[in-house]
């Protein structure tokens, strides 16, 4: 699954109606230039793509516009179940890449924070599973022909480290009650106990 399917799926939900110009903007509104390596034709390509498939429909664009026409999308019912399950496979996954990664929490307000939660608790279990798995081979298996490869688990075990840690911190912020999640309001009253405190996406 790459990232921009998810993406692009996700901007399109979240205007309910998009043309591949707003598509492209709300992207690099999101800074993909600094952790993605999506391009503006992988943008437009996923948009034919996924009306191929039956995963966006055209729309008539009946709002006045001085400039040429454009070709403006609305996600089907099938596109909101991809959508929705990619977001969720990404954030449970242990396989997901750092750019697929990215993208989701990315589009994490489009989950409730229970559901949230119990996908990042899945990923939180994979990595930890994997580490000590990995770890307990290594240990009992030492190839003495490749010494270094050592260093590759290494590198592995650090890496799978630093995402165990990401993912506590994530799902404890989340607990404590950090930022708006779908159905939820998006300012508490002002005596609530983490009104002040609450970082926005």
């Amino acid at each position: 699954m790459s990232a921009v399917r998810l993406l692009v799926l996700g901007a399109v939900i979240g205007r309910g109606t998009a043309h591949g110009y707003q598509v492209r903007k709300d992207l690099e509104s999101w800074r993909i230039d600094l952790w993605g390596s999506i391009g503006q034709g992988s943008i437009y390509h996923a948009l034919r793509r996924l009306e191929a498939e039956g995963q966006l429909d055209e729309v008539e664009d009946d709002s006045p516009s001085a400039g040429p026409s454009r070709t403006l999308y609305r996600a089907t019912e099938a596109g909101r179940r991809t959508f929705r399950d990619l977001l969720e496979h990404t954030l449970a996954s242990e396989e997901s890449t750092p750019e697929q990664t990215v993208a989701a929490i990315g589009l994490l307000p489009e989950l409730t924070r229970d559901r949230a939660i119990e996908l990042l608790e899945g990923r939180l279990a994979a990595f930890r599973s994997r580490r000590e798995r990995m770890v307990r081979e290594h240990e009992q298996n030492p190839d003495e022909e490749w010494a270094h490869h050592v260093e590759a688990i290494s590198y592995w075990n650090r890496a799978a480290t630093a995402e165990i840690e990401w993912t506590a911190a994530l799902i404890a912020s989340l607990r404590a009650g950090a930022y708006t999640l779908r159905g939820e309001h998006a300012e508490e009253p002002p005596d609530h106990p983490l009104a002040a405190a609450r970082p926005r996406p």
